[in-house]
């Protein structure tokens, strides 16, 4: 029966895409190497490590949406779920190197659009958990089924460059930000009620109206 180990061997922007997404090299192996593995049902969720790394105080600052004050984050640094994928990795013997491709979200309402423009530098720590099913070739040439052990993970460590660059090939100088429908119909009110052009500078015109009127301290 084929035991099979996994290394994410490298990430680099995915090219050639709508959206934005990162490529990652997976390399599987099969330790039984005489077995000839017809294909794998892998399901792999990613999983960002947010305990097993130091933040400046200015990254402090911006990831208390996320995690609260930091004397909280004793209790509040949980691992954040990036994605879950479903693959079908064709057939191999020895190893192969499959290439995962992750969806990036700059959409300002998921955590990990979040937690990512929060790092300024270095890299994030990430888990990739993994489960699934094998499909190979057993005795006397027979397709057997095998399910993929439930303690198989690979962990990586992502450069946030990797992640801004991304960003900077689909989207340079914008983000995604969701409004309720009601607070957005609050806002094109009072952009039309004076004239303004763009909603940039209807949220610059409201920042400054409430900058003028924030008491002070």
């Amino acid at each position: 029966m084929p035991d099979l180990s996994f290394e994410v061997l490298s990430a680099s922007p995915a090219v050639d895409m709508l959206t934005p997404a990162i490529t990652f090299d997976l390399r599987i192996t099969n330790r039984f190497s005489q077995e000839s593995v017809q294909t794998v049902l892998l399901r792999c969720q990613i999983q960002i490590e947010v305990a097993r790394r130091r933040y400046s105080s200015q990254e402090q600052q911006q990831l208390r949406d996320l995690f609260d004050e930091p004397g909280r984050w004793a209790d509040t640094l949980r691992p954040i779920t990036w994605t879950n994928l479903s693959l079908n990795v064709p057939a191999f013997t020895d190893a192969t190197v499959y290439r995962l491709i992750v969806p990036c979200s700059f959409d300002f309402s998921v955590a990990t659009a979040k937690y990512f423009h929060a790092i300024e530098k270095g890299d994030v720590p990430l888990t990739f958990l993994f489960s699934g099913s094998v499909f190979y070739s057993g005795a006397e040439g027979l397709l057997q089924i095998a399910p993929i052990s439930w303690n198989k993970e690979a962990r990586f460590r992502l450069l946030v460059e990797t992640w801004k660059s991304v960003m900077d090939m689909h989207q340079a100088n914008a983000v995604c930000l969701n409004l309720r429908r009601d607070v957005f119909e609050e806002l094109y009110r009072f952009k039309t009620s004076l004239g303004i052009a763009t909603f940039e500078e209807t949220i610059q015109r409201m920042l400054a109206i409430a900058e003028r009127e924030r008491p002070l301290s």
